[in-house]
Order: structure tokens, then C-alpha cells, then sequence
């Protein structure tokens, strides 16, 4: 095994590591759901942060309109800095209607945690054939830095997120994800990856159609 071989195992492993990871714990749909899905959606992320607001909704726009369906976002009606009160309801309610938007998907953000852990120094083995251990030096100077590789302390980012589809008609809950996320490289790989897991879950689940 020479030292290329590790160079690209280790390479790999970052490269893995390092790319966001959303999973969807579980997920509901109501019997009452439109049996052939929904043809378009109004999107909104409730969040004080305008950027992250605006690209998970951006995302969650490109990736339900690569299903076929109409998909707007939510700043031409909802400003940022709103504050949702009881008399705005119809107000807003008139104007996604205007848009022909047949449901209202909303992002919300559950809670975040941080986890510290212990992580050991590298001491993985990875055996080869006897006889092909090369000179004195190129052995001892590729395995010694992994015998003495101490361990450290990181903290693992964990964002648990909830996605509720409401029918703009009855107003009614259709249907309800939720989603973990574990240390995001960046707002847009993760936004990316959230979109992707939302959408295929809809689709799973039969809330929008597959084109």
C-alpha cells in the first residue's frame, strides 16, 4: 500500500464527512389530502434571519418547480421583520389566493443543540500483504505519525426542523415533516440538502405530483 492510496482514503472520508447530512425523522399526511396532489404551493420559512430565510425558500422554490409544479416564495407578500397578528390573516390569506396557490409550506425551525465528543487519534489498520512493506524509512515514516496522532474535542451542531403543509382553501393541516441536520458545512449546501429531503418526501407521500 503506498502513500497515495492513504492520501486519496483520506480525502474521501473529509470530502464524506464534510457534506450535509438532512434526514427526515418521520413525516404525516391527513386522509384529507387532495388525492391527486397539489399543483402549487406558496413557500415561506419563518426565521428572523432574512438570508437564510431567503435561500431555503429559494431552494425549496427551484426544487418543487423541477417536480412540475408552481412554486412562489413568500417576500413579495410577507416583508421582512412581519409580525403575524390576527386582523393581517385575511390580508394575506386574499393575496396567496390571488396567486392561485393551492397550499402554504412552512419551515420552522424546532431547536438546536450542541454535542461535544471525544475524538480518538487515528490508529485504524489496514492490513497488506506480507513482503510489500517497502525500505526501513517509507514504512516507519508512513505509519509513526498515525501511532502518535492524539485525539481532540469537537462539537457536533445538530438543527432539528419542521415542515407543515396547511390547504390555503380550509386552511387544515395536509401534511407534517420533521428533519435533523447535522453540522452544516454552509447555509447553501444545507438549504440544498433540506430542499431535497422535503421535496422527495412530498413526492414519497403523494402531496405533490411526480411530472
Amino acid at each position: 500500500m503506498n502513500k497515495s492510496y492513504v492520501v486519496v482514503c483520506l480525502l474521501l472520508f473529509v470530502l464524506m464527512s464534510c457534506s450535509p447530512s438532512v434526514n427526515i425523522i418521520g413525516s404525516w399526511s391527513s386522509p384529507k389530502k387532495s388525492t391527486g396532489g397539489y399543483n402549487s404551493i406558496f413557500v415561506t420559512a419563518l426565521t428572523q434571519n432574512v438570508l437564510a430565510r431567503q435561500t431555503v425558500e429559494t431552494y425549496l422554490e427551484d426544487m418543487i418547480l423541477a417536480q412540475g409544479i408552481s412554486a412562489t416564495g413568500s417576500f413579495e407578500i410577507i416583508p421582512p421583520g412581519f409580525k403575524a397578528k390576527e386582523a393581517d390573516k385575511e390580508a394575506i390569506l386574499g393575496e396567496i389566493r390571488q396567486l392561485g396557490s393551492k397550499a402554504i409550506l412552512i419551515i420552522t425551525l424546532l431547536d438546536q443543540t450542541n454535542e461535544t465528543r471525544y475524538v480518538p487519534g487515528t490508529s485504524a489498520y489496514m492490513p497488506m500483504g506480507f513482503g510489500y512493506h517497502g525500505r526501513f524509512w517509507s514504512y516507519y515514516g508512513m505509519y509513526n505519525p498515525y501511532m502518535y496522532d492524539n485525539g481532540y474535542y469537537t462539537t457536533d451542531k445538530k438543527y432539528y426542523l419542521e415542515a407543515n403543509l396547511y390547504e390555503v382553501q380550509s386552511e387544515e393541516m395536509i401534511w407534517s415533516s420533521q428533519s435533523e441536520s447535522a453540522n452544516p458545512s454552509s447555509l447553501k449546501q444545507f438549504s440544498k440538502a433540506f430542499a431535497n429531503s422535503v421535496v422527495k418526501q412530498l413526492v414519497k407521500d403523494g402531496i405533490i405530483a411526480r411530472i
